[in-house]
């Protein structure tokens, strides 16, 4: 069965989406196979991995509310072991279209519970809100990630989610786990990126990841090519944080043989990539 982890933040602009694109393909690129959710209307996601969403004529709104099967839509990307089930903006919509429906906050968990079993790991790109389809989304999961920025009002609305977090568990999925908190768009020449840094960790301590996503040009670029950074520039400082990032979730669910120290880019991954460039 996947691990089936959500990225969450009722923030805009943490880097929720690119944590989401991101950590899936390094996974994917670690011969872990690997399913890019696409949780949002804005569909973000779905264009960062190289589909038009305009051309999606079947996504995740349909199968939450029509019942399609999501075996019949998942999209396989130019990234080996990475797939998409694709979001659309009809997805706006569902929200009030579940509103009544029986066990509304179970609809997605019931769609990925279909594919679990065909996949390594599951990440969730959820929008940014605190709507029925982030519930939806907490309830299918394991474990959330909260992208947190490195910059003024890093932690405003963190205890909200926190507390959504909590209810979820309580009342609807009660094995849902605080995955960790990453801290995202960190730039070391400013003091007040080292402040959040300090901040975050002081008061959430081991529940802060140790990967810091740091501020790259690459990592905005790729999107507007509808690349992962792993497949953009495979060398560049988003790439190495983000399979830092994998390495070191895998090393918390003991599913690699590495040491706990040893968290590096490896030569092999890098070489698999520059090949496929080619």
């Amino acid at each position: 069965m996947a691990k089936i982890i959500s990225i969450a933040n009722q923030k805009g602009g943490v880097g929720k989406t690119t944590t989401a694109i991101n950590l899936a393909a390094s996974l994917a690129v670690l011969e872990y196979k690997t399913l890019l959710v696409d949780a949002d209307p804005q569909a973000n996601a779905t264009s960062g991995v190289g589909f038009d969403p305009r051309t999606v004529k079947t996504s995740i709104y349909e199968c939450i509310i029509n019942e399609v099967s999501p075996k019949d839509i998942i999209l396989e990307t130019k990234t080996p072991h990475l797939y998409l089930l694709p979001s659309h903006i009809d997805l706006v919509g569902a929200e009030i279209e579940m509103i009544q429906m029986p066990n509304r906050e179970h609809m997605m968990k019931h769609v990925l519970d279909s594919v679990s079993s065909e996949f390594d790991f599951i990440i969730i790109d959820c929008s940014p809100s605190l709507g029925l389809i982030t519930i939806n989304a907490l309830t299918g999961s394991d474990s959330v990630i909260i992208p947190v920025q490195c910059e003024y009002f890093a932690l405003e609305g963190l205890g909200k989610l926190l507390n959504t977090i909590n209810i979820v568990r309580s009342r609807l999925n009660p094995e849902l786990q605080l995955e960790g908190i990453l801290l995202t768009m960190y730039d070391v020449r400013l003091r007040l990126s080292n402040q959040v840094v300090e901040e975050v960790k002081t008061h959430f301590q081991n529940m802060v990841f140790d990967t810091i996503i740091q501020r790259n040009t690459k990592l905005g670029e790729a999107p507007s090519f509808g690349e992962s950074i792993i497949m953009h520039d495979a060398t560049s400082k988003g790439a190495i944080n983000y399979l830092n990032l994998a390495r070191e979730i895998l090393q918390k669910n003991n599913m690699t043989g590495m040491p706990a120290e040893e968290k590096v880019l490896t030569e092999r991954v890098i070489d698999k990539l520059k090949v496929s460039d080619n």
